[in-house]
């Protein structure tokens, strides 16, 4: 077959170069199929006779005729395309001994003809070979596969049983199976071996917004975006490794996946905003490419319904992330410079950083390759569950990973008491924790995982979507997808039982509120009777409550929003009516830090209370707040409130009124924010100050 390809090379080569001496060029790839001398493929037959001039010998080994029944590219089509381009098509019919793909490159038009659009579907075809590891024979290889083994229903987990995995159960505010404090200062000792990852290849679409959602405003007290957020945290994470190391040169990297829809708008984000104070070479962005839809069981390559020269392509899955940090040659360069964990992060969900220190201290001291951060799942909740499938026969091939919910049930129905997935009695929850899809992973392992055959490319799967029970024709393209969090599979094959996969399961108030849906289909989930609709709205009240709770331990008095009947329907969606309150990542991002920092018996604050508080050495003693406070602060600014008394007319959500037009930056919320009164203190100038019961500043060092 390679033979062929060199073949037709060398025919385009010398009938380019015979016509530049005035014999006329065949006008197509057909072979004759009479001489006992050829080799032949696919139905393109090359004829191997010796003894003519050049000339002679090209018009004789290529002739059209009519009873070849496929049809290929001619000569002259294929002079038109780039190297690149030419090669990527002849790689393509030499692997499709089927004809599958007879669509993508038979019945081409002669050249002169629609020119531009076959060098387009060539260099696409180029790029979509180029991008995906073994090429796209590979793809569409372990596509045919995949989709047979769908069409047949074929089970996964046939061989498998579910247990509930070895972890640990973390609370901020009540006992666990490990100490909070304990797995937190745990974390804090290993925080300058972190790498921080974020996958940001999808837009707003789903919540109604056009932007990236990196850019969406966690909420409207401080207006700080996703990426802001995060990237803040790793600055403030960075900041107390060196402070507790007695060090001023550890640096937290963080590497952002984009994707063609996110990579420009996340670019110009971090520009516009000079990286939220990050330096330029601690970010590092790698873009996923997308793959090839495909339009049947057979894995034909899915063409544009309006544009015949164009491959239909869909995005291929956050499961990417690992193969291009390989790819990138990050996790090596990690590992020589001596860090020790990367931290995988989702795009929208900014609580999770509450739980990153204390899910690294449980990685630690449990020994685990790779940790996911879990929450409480009810029984039969549409979240994925983490499980320990263990194999019937070989041991050696059980692994804990991801188990979809819609897998998970039958499962558990084909195994000992076949209840299947149902609660544990003495928490009401199943046994089986909630996928919250962030990772801990540790670098050694991962390396030495990266570094085998697959190269980090995690097991796919494909879901297509069909029209009817025959299983055999689809009601729209599908594509081969990965997940970042099959990452495990990879693990199991590269180091079999050696490998230690655990869990941490915090609880959710703490550490999962993601935004993901449009205003409108969270009003539809909260009259169906969810109580967690995923808007906007919802992941900003969340926000504002993991605060309350925090200040409460820390013990402020205050209203707390504990259930769903502390809550305001505000456009549908169910928020805490109060008090709003952000505790930046430059104010704390560990429980010790809040407890050293809010201290006195006599704080409180009221219900219609905003307070933001935001700079590292800033101190409650006493406050009574009745109103909106913000306290802003320098690096080198030392700020203690004392007996402040605040009382003032605040801030307040006002829902849209529907005879008005809004921004979508509105819209995707339901409310904006009057700020009416607030009292603000911006210190920069370093020294010491304190604000007391009259509410002036004095400096006192």
């Amino acid at each position: 077959m390679r033979f062929l390809l060199t073949a037709i090379l060398a025919l385009v080569l010398l009938e380019t170069s015979v016509s530049s001496f005035g014999t006329r060029a065949p006008s197509r790839l057909h072979m004759s199929l009479s001489s006992r001398r050829n080799f032949s493929s696919n139905g393109v037959t090359f004829i191997s006779r010796g003894g003519s001039s050049q000339s002679s010998k090209l018009s004789a080994s290529i002739e059209a005729t009519a009873t070849v029944k496929q049809h290929f590219i001619s000569l002259d089509n294929l002079k038109l395309l780039s190297e690149r381009g030419r090669n990527a098509i002849l790689r393509l019919i030499e692997n499709d001994a089927e004809g599958y793909q007879k669509h993508v490159y038979g019945d081409w038009p002669e050249a002169g003809v629609e020119d531009e659009g076959k060098r387009r579907l060539a260099d696409q075809l180029a790029d979509l070979d180029s991008s995906y590891p073994g090429g796209l024979g590979s793809y569409l290889s372990k596509a045919r596969v995949l989709l047979k083994e769908s069409a047949e229903g074929v089970n996964p987990f046939e061989d498998f049983e579910a247990v509930v995995p070895e972890g640990e159960i973390l609370s901020y505010d009540r006992e666990g199976t490990m100490n909070f404090s304990e797995a937190e200062k745990c974390g804090i000792d290993a925080m300058s071996g972190v790498v921080f990852v974020l996958v940001a290849g999808g837009l707003g679409e789903r919540l109604g917004y056009s932007g990236i959602k990196l850019s969406l405003e966690t909420n409207l007290c401080t207006n700080q975006s996703y990426l802001e957020i995060y990237t803040k945290f790793i600055q403030a994470m960075q900041h107390l490794a060196n402070q507790k190391n007695g060090r001023d040169d550890i640096r937290i990297p963080l590497v952002i996946m984009t994707s063609g829809d996110t990579d420009e708008l996340t670019r110009k984000l971090l520009k516009d905003n000079h990286n939220f104070g990050m330096e330029d070479d601690m970010i590092t962005i790698i873009m996923q490419d997308k793959v090839a839809a495909l339009k049947d069981g057979n894995a034909g390559l899915a063409l544009d319904e309006s544009d015949r020269w164009s491959v239909q392509t869909k995005p291929h899955g956050h499961g990417d992330v690992h193969q291009l940090l390989f790819r990138e040659g990050l996790v090596d360069k990690w590992v020589e410079q001596g860090k020790t964990h990367a931290v995988f992060l989702q795009d929208t969900n900014a609580l999770v950083i509450n739980s990153v220190i204390p899910a690294l201290g449980v990685c630690v001291s449990k020994g685990f390759h790779m940790n996911s951060i879990c929450i409480p799942r009810l029984p039969g909740e549409a979240a994925g569950a983490i499980a320990k499938l263990e194999h019937k026969t070989d041991t050696s091939k059980s692994l804990v990973i991801n188990v979809e919910y819609n897998q998970l049930d039958p499962l558990l129905c084909s195994q000992g008491d076949g209840e299947g997935d149902v609660a544990d009695p003495a928490t009401g929850f199943s046994p089986f924790p909630g996928n919250a899809n962030n990772l801990v992973i540790e670098l050694g392992a991962y390396a030495k995982t990266l570094h085998g055959e697959d190269q980090g490319v995690v097991i796919e799967f494909v879901n297509p979507k069909y029209k009817d029970g025959s299983r055999t024709e689809f009601k729209k393209p599908t594509r081969l997808e990965c997940m970042m969090q099959d990452i495990p599979k990879l693990f199991q094959k590269e180091m079999g039982s050696d490998a230690i996969i655990g869990f941490t399961t915090f609880d959710r108030w703490f550490t999962f509120s993601p935004a993901k849906n449009s205003l409108k289909s969270g009003v539809e989930a909260i009259e169906q009777g969810s109580s967690a609709p995923g808007t906007l709205a919802s992941a900003e009240s969340d926000n504002y409550i993991q605060n309350q709770k925090k200040l409460r331990c820390a013990g402020v008095v205050l209203p707390v929003t504990d259930g769903n009947n502390d809550l305001v329907s505000i456009s549908g969606i169910p928020v805490t009516p109060g008090p709003r309150i952000i505790l930046c990542p430059s104010f704390a991002i560990t429980q010790e830090e809040i407890l050293n920092k809010v201290t006195g018996n006599d704080s409180k604050i009221t219900q219609r209370s905003s307070l933001v508080l935001d700079g590292r050495h800033i101190t409650i003693r006493n406050l009574d707040l009745d109103g909106a406070l913000v306290i802003r602060a320098g690096d080198k600014t030392f700020v203690t409130v004392d007996g402040l008394k605040v009382q003032n007319g605040g801030w307040e959500l006002v829902e849209m009124d529907p005879n008005k037009e809004y921004p979508e930056t509105v819209t995707i919320r339901g409310y904006t924010m009057e700020k009416k009164e607030t009292t603000e203190y911006i210190l920069q100038e370093p020294g010491e100050f304190l604000i007391g019961r009259d509410g002036l500043v004095q400096k006192v060092l």
